[in-house]
């Protein structure tokens, strides 16, 4: 055991568990250096610069991760956020396409990329990655808004009336704000009256 190594990370854990973040980086940011093998002291490192909306650095160490860990799709999630948190939605897709392809039922990471997609545009790539995120998550109300907008703004008033009558089935004030959002007047006649 490496105890210096060990020493800086538990002073890293004992930080964090205080809230003391900017020490908790810098023992963490230690250890790292005395181990540049410890992949959890990169994730926290990139986990407290996310939390702090320090997007650039996150990503910095969420890269250094992903090069000792390849295959961990949960972090190439988080990368993704990251990336799409810095305004770089293209390099977000990316990361969020190389999550789905190593657990294709990281729906969080679908939701990111066809996020992603709708606010480059393109929202029938938008609507195809969204569709799987709600196909894993049926009951996620707030994905089923998205992909009634982003059939909205691919133009395919079909799937928008598909959504809706699907989402009213269990969050009908969503259903009606997308009716609403997409003005779609014709679709009210699927929203029941709603209490205030």
């Amino acid at each position: 055991m490496n105890y210096e190594h060990w020493r800086h990370y538990a002073r890293g854990w004992l930080f964090h568990f205080f809230d003391r973040e900017d020490s908790a980086f810098e023992a963490f940011s230690h250890a790292f250096h005395v181990d540049p093998r410890d992949v959890k002291s990169a994730r926290h490192l990139a986990a407290i610069a996310a939390n702090k909306q320090r997007f650039e650095v996150a990503d910095k160490w969420f890269v250094v991760a992903l090069e000792l860990t390849p295959d961990d799709a949960p972090n190439w999630f988080n990368l993704g956020f990251v990336r799409e948190r810095a305004g770089r939605s293209r390099d977000a897709i990316a990361a969020f396409a190389e999550a789905v392809r190593l657990m294709p039922t990281l729906d969080r990471a679908w939701y990111g990329m066809g996020l992603a997609h709708a606010r480059l545009g393109e929202h029938a790539e938008a609507a195809a990655a969204i569709e799987k995120s709600v196909e894993l998550q049926p009951m996620n109300g707030e994905g089923w808004y998205q992909l009634g907008m982003a059939y909205h703004h691919a133009n395919q008033p079909d799937q928008v009336k598909r959504v809706v009558k699907r989402l009213v089935d269990f969050e009908p004030k969503r259903a009606k704000k997308l009716v609403q959002d997409a003005a779609r007047s014709d679709l009210m006649t699927y929203i029941p009256e709603l209490p205030f």
